[in-house]
């Protein structure tokens, strides 16, 4: 069983391994909220999954860290077990599906561990990690359903409590469920008042439909940037624990994903994965009911994939109002672009992009349609330039 002995001891055997990390105050990512953030994405290795794995490593027997261990994923679990192996002198294996990030694959690479590409997706790299477990007898250190791994996890909600001891509140993501279980366990345990939030991708909400149902359901399939907590089926630990111990779970979507990690980096100079942002989105959209209330908010990752960064801020910018697209049915005569360009100027809007139409077939011969891309400062400042072109005659489509 889970204890928070367990808890304390795995505290213990990381203080000269993990980086205590900072809680933020950071009161203008949801005005009229008191907001903290717990800066995991800081983390030795981007992420708050070394916890779990050393630990778990560190409680293992001569012999089976003489064996090796076994690991499957495609980002910070594989990160933080190939850390861990080369702390505690393990051999570790990583099986990765083919298709991961070759960033991802060169850190895991880079802390020393021996990768195994698998053709296919994670369901395959993990049952090609089982059968690697039963062949060679390594340990296989799962990503979430195991208590010294969720023990690990709760060391955060230690630090927070320290760091923050009135608090009322914190939010955490939820993948397998490792990670809440751990925190939730933790602080309900020292102090029940506190509420325990979680977090999923509205694309992959297998805890959330298995909490509702009162049954582990596992999902079809699972579709989200926040790849981090793109889980198909909680453990049957997890489970329990969240049944528990967490108050109330809800959802967020890419869109509001995306505007939060456009909001971390431009408000708090953070950078944050999809799965680290989740917990913000919460707070930031209104999904959860913080007023009043001292929260935490857990960035658990910061390991972005670069290449689909520039895609997020775009994401962001749109759902933040931060630019839009107007569409501008004309008469092609003389001075209409000017006017336009006048009344977008005098309101502060910058323009980044031009395109200019003929009308399609049926409609005024004389007629032309002009179609701007914008930047703004918000969704109000938006209204105002729609409202401005209109007043003035234009017809916005």
């Amino acid at each position: 069983m889970l204890t928070i002995d367990n808890v304390y001891r795995a505290s213990y055997a990381l203080k000269d391994v993990v980086r205590k990390t900072d809680v933020i105050y950071a009161p203008k990512l949801k005005p009229g909220t008191e907001l903290y953030l717990k800066t995991e994405n800081l983390q030795i290795t981007g992420s708050f999954k070394v916890r779990g794995s050393y630990y778990k490593m560190s409680r293992l027997s001569a012999e089976e860290k003489a064996r090796g261990v076994i690991a499957c994923s495609a980002g910070n679990h594989a990160q933080g077990v190939a850390l861990s192996a080369q702390k505690n002198g393990i051999k570790a294996v990583i099986c990765l599906p083919d298709g991961a990030p070759i960033s991802k694959i060169e850190a895991t690479k880079s802390y020393g561990a021996e990768v195994c590409l698998v053709e296919g997706v994670y369901d395959d790299a993990y049952q090609k990690a089982l059968s690697l477990r039963d062949e060679c007898g390594y340990t296989f250190i799962h990503p979430f359903d195991d208590e010294d791994v969720i023990a690990g996890q709760g060391t955060i909600a230690l630090e927070v409590i320290e760091q923050l001891p009135d608090l009322d509140a914190i939010i955490v993501p939820i993948g397998g469920g490792g990670l809440i279980s751990g925190v939730a366990y933790t602080i309900k345990t020292l102090n029940p008042k506190v509420k325990v939030y979680g977090v999923q991708a509205t694309g992959a909400p297998s805890m959330l439909n298995s909490i509702k149902d009162k049954q582990i359901e596992e999902l079809a399939s699972v579709s989200t940037i926040a790849d981090g907590i793109a889980v198909k089926k909680p453990g049957s630990l997890t489970y329990e624990l969240c049944s528990k111990y967490v108050d109330e779970i809800v959802t967020v979507s890419d869109d509001e994903i995306s505007a939060a990690i456009l909001a971390l980096m431009e408000q708090q100079k953070l950078v944050t994965e999809g799965a680290g942002a989740v917990a913000v989105a919460a707070a930031m959209f209104g999904k959860l009911d913080l007023k009043g209330k001292k929260t935490v908010c857990l960035l658990s990752g910061g390991n972005i994939d670069v290449t689909i960064l520039s895609r997020v801020i775009k994401r962001g910018l749109l759902m933040s109002g931060r630019t839009c697209q107007l569409m501008i049915e004309l008469v092609d005569k003389p001075g209409q672009l000017k006017n336009v360009s006048r009344i977008i100027a005098d309101l502060g809007g910058n323009v980044i992009s031009v395109h200019h139409e003929r009308a399609n077939e049926g409609s005024n011969v004389n007629g032309c349609y002009l179609r701007i891309v914008l930047e703004t400062r918000n969704f109000e400042h938006i209204q105002e330039i729609e409202r401005a072109l209109t007043e003035f005659g234009f017809k916005l489509c």
